[in-house]
């Protein structure tokens, strides 16, 4: 296994522009916003989002529950729902 430095060093910049271009998503939201707050679930799922990311109690499950958030919840009729 890479060391954790080795694993940074090579996916520093890519997160990096991965984060700033999240930032100015959402400041071009906010500004075409006035101000106000759009009244979207997804919004809501992007703030938790964030919040999983910054949540140290549990950070080697990150990834998991971030996938958990944007997935939808398992239905066993899935196949009869979605009409394959």
């Amino acid at each position: 296994m890479p060391a954790p430095e080795k694993i940074f060093d090579e996916t520093f910049l890519t997160m990096r522009s991965k984060l700033i271009d999240i930032a100015a998503a959402l400041d071009r939201i906010d500004h075409a916003a006035e101000g106000g707050e759009i009244d979207d679930p997804r919004r809501d799922r992007i703030d938790e989002a964030i919040r999983i990311l910054l949540d140290d109690a549990q950070p080697a499950e990150r990834a998991k529950r971030l996938q958990h958030l944007f997935s939808r919840p398992y239905d066993a009729q899935w196949r009869k729902v979605l009409g394959i």
